[in-house]
């Protein structure tokens, strides 16, 4: 299965790099010099490349095209002629002026699917827009709902809008492709950051539109399930989820040995404890002051009552689970000799999902794909031109 990837910045590669997980050959096109954004998006970096750039565009091949000439474009039709899907984040109506856009390539290639991500998609009055990961989670509520009460609304740590318009659109990927082998024909899809975001919102999102409640920032709290949030203990930082009315008996009477708090009309049930949060948090606040939180993760796992410490991002790699699970994998480079990448999430038959490809230097893989299209590498970039337009 032939990917043409298109796409640039996080969204899109995430979507890509997804597929190239899965087994697709991804066939990465950028212009001359390298055109995606990300290249530049340091510190830091290995190797004068940025790490944001290699971290989403493993299991990929790389090809320079200056699509602004005709032999550019000539070329990028003849792979998508051999491909079956195309991915592309361009501004809208960027491909269509340069006659690539999804109804001509669909109409030349019918069993193509095309497949775009966009800030706002292709139709409403923002369409025209240019689409950021920022934007959209203020946008969507998303930054309204994270955060301390008492403090202005936050952005999730990562690029919430961009990770789940590519998983999004991945999904759309796979499904049209399975859809094409009983029709024999290929399918338009798409995915806008702000809906994406919208969608990801997921309970919050229901409470709003079927509730009629505005969510409102709660920190490491949840609206609907208490205890459910994150504590100070004598050392370090815990967080319980405790999910039903077993569990917390549970982390009362075997954790804490506080049976009284289990048998309290005002502990007793989820929503009982939800309307005294406030009560419970004090209470348990105070119980995990006594020990370290390590001490509290090993007593609450024992008794089957979920919790875990509060890790920094390199402590989480370092976790003894994670390292044995293999989130981590090493795979050999001419650039960077062995390189260690963040792995899928998918196990498959016993095995996770293999790192077969470094992500690639720009251009790395043009004359060898060029070649089996039955051109030379000067169909590629023509150093007079003009440079390709900007994607979204």
């Amino acid at each position: 299965m032939r990917v043409v990837d298109l796409t640039r910045v996080l969204a899109g590669p995430f979507a890509t790099q997804l597929l190239g997980d899965l087994g697709a050959d991804v066939v990465r096109v950028e212009g001359p010099g390298g055109t995606d954004d990300t290249h530049a998006w340091k510190p830091p970096e290995l190797g004068g490349e940025s790490v944001y750039y290699l971290g989403i565009n493993r299991n990929k091949r790389s090809v320079v095209l200056d699509l602004a000439t005709e032999r550019g474009r000539e070329a990028l039709l003849r792979l998508v002629a051999e491909a079956d899907v195309l991915v592309e984040n361009f501004r809208l109506g960027a491909l269509e002026r340069l006659g690539l856009g999804h109804e001509e390539l669909m109409r030349r290639f019918p069993r193509l699917v095309y497949a775009r991500v966009l800030g706002f998609g292709s139709t409403g009055p923002y369409a025209h827009l240019p689409g950021y990961d920022l934007v959209a989670q203020a946008m969507s509520g998303f930054m309204h709902t994270t955060g301390e009460p008492d403090r202005p609304g936050q952005k999730v740590g990562v690029a919430i809008s961009d990770v789940l318009s590519g998983l999004f659109l991945a999904n759309a990927i796979t499904a049209a492709l399975y859809e094409r082998v009983r029709t024999g024909r290929g399918r338009y899809v798409e995915v806008a950051l702000l809906e994406a975001a919208l969608a990801g919102l997921a309970n919050l999102a229901a409470n709003a539109v079927l509730g009629g409640v505005n969510p409102r920032r709660m920190g490491n709290r949840h609206p609907s399930i208490a205890p459910y949030e994150a504590f100070a203990t004598g050392e370090g930082e815990i967080v319980l989820a405790v999910g039903n009315d077993r569990q917390f008996e549970r982390l009362c009477r075997e954790v804490l040995d506080m049976p009284e708090v289990a048998a309290d009309p005002r502990f007793a049930t989820n929503p009982a404890r939800v309307a005294h949060r406030a009560e419970l948090h004090a209470l348990l606040e105070t119980a995990f002051a006594r020990r370290p939180a390590s001490e509290w993760v090993q007593a609450c796992r024992a008794a089957g009552v979920p919790c875990g410490p509060v890790q920094d991002v390199r402590a989480a790699f370092d976790d003894p689970h994670v390292r044995a699970r293999g989130m981590v994998q090493e795979v050999e480079s001419e650039r960077f000799g062995r390189l260690r990448l963040v792995s899928s999430p998918v196990w498959t038959d016993g095995g996770r999902l293999p790192v077969r490809l470094p992500p690639p230097a720009v251009g790395e893989h043009t004359a060898s794909v060029l070649a089996a299209l039955g051109m030379s590498e000067d169909a590629g970039p023509d150093p007079g031109a003009s440079p390709s337009p900007s994607p979204a």
